[in-house]
């Protein structure tokens, strides 16, 4: 029986497995180092233990920072736990050095609490619980300064040590890019026999200079073979609450995200004008739903969509 991996174990599937430092006196090094032995990463089987009772993984992704990736993520949970009350919802953030969802779901200044069977998240609503480093750190304006390994090890951490208990869906806030993280959460939630039980929802902006970013990621999906379940196109125009006027602050001089979906073949679930209210609602930690707009009403629609998909 394998030992479990150090901390900051680099992962099997990197060409760093039994090299780095991290590496020395791991009674798997020998096992990670030889070219000879393509074995599973040993953490794998303790996530895929402490996940068993997870039905659905949903990966929150953008190849592009500043699209409002987290702040989808928190709509998409506000509204699935209101629209499914008889369903359980946990959201794990993972933007390790960006970690949002504390302030974004209103859990500023809560403490996780370890148990015989690991870390507890902290419940939002009565079908929401949630697992951000933010609750690891003694103040919200400390930074995290780590490598790629160290990360890596707290992704593990948090995907093999949370006790997550009964879940329909688990949604993963994750970092922008297609590199050290996505690579971990990606081979550590896969699984070759249920290939639909992670799937991924592309957030974009309408301007090429985000679209550029999120065709990778499209890429990176389709090379990894994670389902992609659609495309939102966030801040797709802002409508003014004085004159009722929309305006395109970000201008789709190609097509915007709709072009790209044609072009790439993914499904666009929807797109989400920009609004103060519901921004403003976010950074107080408030309950969305309760807004009535021309937002929400997208929101509905594309939350009818995901819940169709699965």
């Amino acid at each position: 029986m394998q030992a479990p991996p150090p901390v900051h174990c680099p992962g099997l599937e990197s060409e760093q497995a039994g090299l780095v430092s991290a590496c020395a006196g791991c009674p798997n090094q020998s096992i990670c180092s030889d070219p000879n032995k393509k074995l599973e990463d040993p953490g794998k089987a303790l996530v895929a233990a402490a996940l068993k009772d997870v039905k659905h993984k949903l990966l929150i992704l953008s190849g592009k920072g500043g699209v409002g990736k987290s702040t989808v993520t928190t709509l998409l949970t506000r509204y699935l736990a209101r629209s499914c009350p008889d369903k359980n919802f946990g959201v794990l953030d993972i933007d390790i050095c960006g970690p949002s969802q504390p302030r974004l779901l209103g859990a500023v200044g809560e403490n996780v609490h370890q148990s015989g069977s690991g870390w507890s998240p902290v419940g939002i609503d009565d079908n929401v619980c949630l697992m951000s480093i933010g609750f690891l750190l003694g103040s919200v304006d400390d930074a995290i300064i780590w490598r790629g390994p160290k990360k890596n090890g707290m992704i593990r951490q948090f995907l093999s040590e949370v006790d997550w208990g009964t879940l329909d869906l688990l949604l993963l806030d994750t970092p922008p890019g297609t590199s050290d993280e996505h690579l971990s959460v990606v081979s550590y939630l896969r699984d070759d026999n249920a290939p639909d039980s992670v799937r991924a929802i592309i957030v974009t902006t309408p301007q090429e200079v985000a679209l550029l970013d999120v065709r990778k990621e499209i890429n990176f999906c389709k090379k990894q073979r994670i389902p992609i379940v659609g495309v939102i196109e966030n801040m797709s125009s802002f409508r003014c609450g004085h004159c009722g006027n929309s305006s395109e602050i970000f201008p789709a001089k190609t097509g915007g995200a709709a072009a790209m979906c044609a072009e790439m073949e993914v499904p666009l679930l929807g797109s989400l004008p920009l609004d103060p209210n519901v921004a403003k609602a976010c950074d107080a930690g408030e309950d969305i739903t309760a807004i009535r707009n021309p937002t929400t009403e997208a929101l509905a629609d594309i939350c009818g969509k995901i819940v169709s998909s699965f």
